[in-house]
C-alpha cells in the first residue's frame, strides 16, 4: 500500500472510531510506530537549527497565515510537540477540524474576541447565564468588546454589522439551565456561534454537530479531571484556528508542555469519568429534589455530573457542614465539590445581573465525582441538617428545573 493509500485509509478508519476508543488512542496514533507507549513530554523552549534562512521563511509563513509550521519545532510560543497532540485529540473527540489550546478558558475566550475584534467585529451578542468570569470579561469591555445580553428568542434582532460572535453556554453555568444549539445557530445567520462546552463536555454533546463554528473549553475542569491542571482550548475549523495561533504567538497565553500531557492522559478516561459521575449526580438529583429541605433543583434533561439546588434554610451552613464533599471552586474532578455561586463564582457579576440570569443567592452548585453515591448522599443529608422545611416533600418532576 503507498503513502496516499494507507493515508485514505486510516483517515477512514479513524473516522469510524467510538468516542470511547478516540479518547484512548486520538493524538496517540503514531506512538507504536515510533516504539513508545507512553507520550512524551517535550519541555523544550527553543530548538537548534542551523539554516536560519529556511526558519526566517517559515516565521514569515506563519505570519501571514497562522498555519502549523511543517518541519521541526522553532520556539514554545510557536507551537509544542506535546501540546499538539492534546489539540489533535480534542478536536478528535468534538469534531471539528482542528484545536488550539490556551493557558486557562479565560486565555482562550480572550484570543477568540480579540480575533474578531481585529476585524473590526467587536461586538458580542450573549445569553446569559454565562460562567461568572465571561460574563464580567464582557460586560466590563476590558478587550474592547461592546456585548448585548439577551435570550435565545433575541438573538437574531440583537445581531448588528459590526457583530463578530454569538456567545452562549449550554449547560449553562450555574444553574444548568439548556439551550437548543440548532435553534441558536440558525438565528445568528452568518456570524460565529461560540457555544461553552465545558459543562456537557464532547462525551454528552457536541456543539459543532450543532451548528457552532467555536467550541469553548476550560480544560481545567473535566477534560483534565484531577484537579491538577489550569488550561483552556478552543474547537473549531483551521481557518479559524490560525487566526487564534497568531493571537497566541503574539500575547503569550500558551499552555506549558506538562499541562499538555495531563490533559491528553485526562481525555484517556474522560467518557468513563463522565458516565460515572453522571449516574451518581442523576440519583442525587432524585433524592434532593423529594427532600423537603430544598427548595428546587436544576439538573439538565442532557444528564451530566452537575447539579444545582436551592435551599430553603442558609446555603452558607451547608456549605460549611460539608465533611466528605470538598466545598471549593471549579468542578470536573474525581472529587465532588460544592460551592455557594453567589458568593465565589459569579460574585463578580452585577447582583441585579445575577439574580435575573436565575443565580438566586440560595443556590449551590454541587459538581459529582466518583465516590460512591451512598456516602456522597450521606454527607449532603447531614450538611443539609434540620433545615427551614416546607410542609410536603415536592415531588421530582415539578422540582427538577
Amino acid at each position: 500500500m503507498d503513502s496516499a493509500s494507507k493515508g485514505a485509509y486510516d483517515a477512514v478508519r479513524t473516522a469510524s472510531r467510538a468516542l470511547a476508543t478516540e479518547a484512548v488512542h486520538a493524538g496517540r496514533d503514531d506512538l507504536a510506530r515510533q516504539g513508545l507507549h507512553a507520550p512524551p513530554i517535550d519541555l523544550s523552549t527553543t530548538y537548534p537549527s542551523y539554516d536560519s534562512r529556511a526558519e526566517a521563511a517559515r516565521i514569515d509563513a506563519f505570519a501571514a497565515t497562522g498555519a502549523q509550521l511543517d518541519g521541526p519545532p522553532v520556539y514554545g510560543r510557536l507551537g509544542n510537540p506535546t501540546v499538539a497532540r492534546f489539540e489533535t485529540a480534542l478536536a478528535r473527540l468534538e469534531g471539528t477540524e482542528s484545536a488550539v489550546a490556551f493557558a486557562s478558558g479565560m486565555a482562550a475566550l480572550s484570543a477568540v474576541l480579540l480575533a474578531r475584534s481585529s476585524t473590526g467585529l467587536r461586538h458580542v451578542v450573549a445569553v446569559r447565564p454565562l460562567y461568572g468570569c465571561s460574563d464580567h470579561l464582557l460586560t466590563a469591555g476590558l478587550l474592547g468588546t461592546e456585548v448585548t445580553w439577551t435570550d435565545p428568542a433575541g438573538i437574531t434582532a440583537a445581531l448588528r454589522p459590526d457583530t463578530g460572535l454569538v456567545m452562549v453556554e449550554t449547560p449553562a453555568n450555574p444553574t444548568l439551565a439548556e439551550l437548543d444549539l440548532r435553534a441558536v445557530a440558525h438565528a445568528c445567520g452568518s456570524v460565529p456561534l461560540l457555544a461553552d462546552n465545558t459543562f456537557a463536555t464532547p462525551v454528552l454533546q457536541r456543539p459543532a454537530e450543532r451548528g457552532a463554528r467555536l467550541v469553548l473549553h476550560s480544560a481545567t475542569k473535566y477534560l483534565g479531571g484531577h484537579g491538577d491542571v489550569l488550561a483552556g482550548v478552543v474547537a473549531c475549523d483551521e481557518e479559524f484556528a490560525r487566526q487564534l495561533r497568531q493571537i497566541r504567538f503574539a500575547t503569550g497565553g500558551v499552555l506549558h508542555p506538562l499541562a499538555g500531557y495531563l490533559l491528553l492522559r485526562g481525555l484517556s478516561t474522560l467518557p468513563v469519568r463522565v458516565r460515572a459521575a453522571s449516574a451518581s449526580a442523576a440519583e442525587l438529583a432524585r433524592r434532593l429534589a423529594a427532600d423537603p429541605r430544598v427548595a428546587r433543583v436544576h439538573y439538565p434533561r442532557i444528564g451530566g455530573a452537575m447539579i444545582a439546588f436551592e435551599v430553603h434554610g442558609d446555603p452558607h451552613e451547608v456549605i460549611a457542614r460539608v465533611r466528605l464533599i470538598t466545598p471549593a471552586v471549579s468542578l470536573g474532578s474525581v472529587d465532588t465539590l460544592i460551592q455557594h455561586p453567589a458568593s465565589i463564582s459569579h460574585r463578580i457579576v452585577d447582583a441585579d445581573d445575577r439574580r435575573g440570569a436565575g443565580v438566586s443567592d440560595r443556590l449551590l452548585r454541587m459538581s459529582v465525582g466518583l465516590e460512591d453515591v451512598e456516602d456522597l448522599w450521606a454527607d449532603l443529608d447531614a450538611a443539609l441538617g434540620a433545615g427551614a422545611q416546607v410542609p410536603s416533600p415536592v415531588g421530582l418532576r415539578e422540582a427538577v428545573g
